[in-house]
């Protein structure tokens, strides 16, 4: 007797398989995975030279490819539909990581649903999840994405994040993050950061500052990376900044240098000198 799991596979429906692939290390591709896209009618590829060599290494030949990214989705549209109303199975894959998610495949995830097609999700490997899991940093966390080509819309965003106390994710590559280096240090100067880089390869690494000190890193960075910003730093005393000290900061930095106003907030607080110099430092960045 076939066990339930595996008749789940044989007797795949018709339908659209979203298909998670592996985010570096080819061997991190779960059975169901490859059993689906052995089993698929047709297989949309992000980039089909990218994925026939995660395909070749686990014998899956002989599909009907179908480039599907972000330049021709929308002309890929109808001929998706007719062979899904053929009762075609259908997987979608992307370069690595899930489709959908900062990768193509919204469109035709919302036409399914339009037009009532069974949607399948075979989950896998993420970047998101692995970088998280190795911060250290709270697992209440939103994930972002790639940064905005347009620096206005980049700091409006990072405006409305900093003033959220959780774990932050995004996708960057190294030439924006270098680039972009001043505006994390001033939304973000109260909180730890993990650069990771070649996440699940041989040459895995990870870096671990604190924002307030991005000006020192001088590691040289290449490709694509998975930034995480911490939660907002807990101070020793486990006191913070509310917005009345904010306010008189805001003030006494008109007439006074920063370690008098340290000294000041200290008169009648039991905050760390870090967290108000910190502060101090993000309000002389904003003018």
């Amino acid at each position: 007797m076939i066990p339930s799991t595996e008749k789940k596979i044989i007797n795949m429906k018709s339908g659209l398989y979203v298909v998670a692939t592996p985010i570096g290390n080819l061997m991190d591709i779960s059975f169901n995975a490859t059993e689906v896209l052995k089993r698929s009618d047709i297989i949309l590829c992000e980039d089909t030279r990218v994925s026939k060599k995660l395909l070749n290494r686990y014998n899956i030949r002989y599909k009907k490819l179908i480039a599907n990214h972000k330049f021709n989705e929308s002309k890929n549209l109808n001929k998706i539909i007719t062979h899904l109303e053929n009762n075609k199975v259908i997987s979608i894959i992307s370069d690595a990581g899930t489709p959908c998610i900062s990768d193509p495949g919204k469109l035709i995830i919302n036409e399914c649903i339009k037009k009532n097609f069974s949607i399948f999700s075979i989950p896998g490997p993420s970047s998101v999840v692995s970088a998280v899991s190795v911060s250290g940093f709270s697992d209440k966390f939103i994930f972002y994405g790639f940064f905005p080509e347009k620096e206005k819309h980049l700091r409006n965003d990072f405006e409305a994040l900093s003033k959220l106390n959780f774990t932050i994710v995004f996708f960057i590559s190294a030439k924006k993050f270098k680039k972009n280096s001043t505006s994390i240090k001033k939304y973000f100067s109260d909180r730890k950061l993990l650069i990771c880089k070649e996440l699940t390869k041989m040459y895995e690494q990870h870096f671990r500052i604190d924002v307030s000190q991005i000006d020192n890193f001088k590691k040289e960075l290449k490709g694509e990376i998975t930034l995480v910003i911490s939660e907002k730093m807990q101070t020793e005393s486990g006191n913070y900044l509310n917005d009345m000290d904010k306010k008189k900061i805001k003030k006494l930095i008109k007439n006074l240098s920063i370690k008098d106003i340290v000294r000041e907030i200290k008169k009648n607080k039991d905050i760390s000198r870090k967290e108000i110099y910190n502060y101090c430092l993000k309000i002389k960045n904003e003018k």
